[in-house]
């Protein structure tokens, strides 16, 4: 009987997601969230090992400019810039699409779960997947989707392109969300990452 308790007491300090209590939450009241991804569903929670550090490419400080300049906090006029805590609202929101807008070199090395790969290269031609229609003068984006855009974090320029390309091709700039921390802010948190195909 011992060694059951003992082993059901390892599971649920072993499986995140299944312990009682989270030392290291998300917020006061979010321990953890769950969002749907083309794999199935994950959970999203942040490291538990409080003596865990960022290294690596995350840790890097300061990256030639141009082309890695620190981008402004508002890329185009209208678009709303979030936080980690919006993001999540909008990865759980079905109505909602967050985009991974980094080509795909840096999207197979880790993104956020549930976030959609569209590089902002391509983000021209894949509008239709974002609710618009072609027209003879180029996209009717009426029943544009709320987006959210992200890259490499607050010296990345991969989303504000991306970003600013979406509003002059017409795109309404009040439904676009940009998450100016991106990949280094969600590292530097640590909030789970997911390796796609991995």
């Amino acid at each position: 009987m011992r060694i059951l308790a003992a082993c059901a007491a390892f599971l649920l300090l072993a499986l995140p997601g299944q312990a009682e209590e989270l030392k290291v939450m998300i917020g006061r009241d979010l321990p953890q969230v769950v969002v749907q991804t083309p794999d199935g569903p994950v959970t999203i929670m942040r490291e538990q090992d409080s003596a865990n550090e960022v290294t690596g490419e995350w840790a890097r400080t300061s990256r030639d400019c141009p082309p890695f300049c620190i981008q402004p906090m508002t890329p185009a006029e209208g678009v709303t810039t979030i936080g980690e805590l919006e993001l999540l609202e909008m990865l759980q929101d079905p109505e909602a699409l967050v985009i991974d807008s980094r080509t795909r070199d840096w999207y197979l090395r880790g993104t956020i779960p549930g976030g959609r790969p569209i590089p902002y290269t391509e983000i021209l031609d894949r509008l239709g997947d974002l609710g618009c229609e072609a027209d003879f003068d180029g996209w009717d984006c009426s029943a544009a989707k709320r987006v959210a855009l992200f890259c490499n974090g607050l010296w990345c320029g991969q989303s504000p392109t991306a970003i600013r390309s979406m509003v002059g091709a017409g795109y309404p700039p009040e439904r676009i969300f940009y998450y100016r921390g991106g990949m280094q802010s969600w590292r530097m948190l640590g909030l789970t990452v997911m390796t796609p195909g991995g």
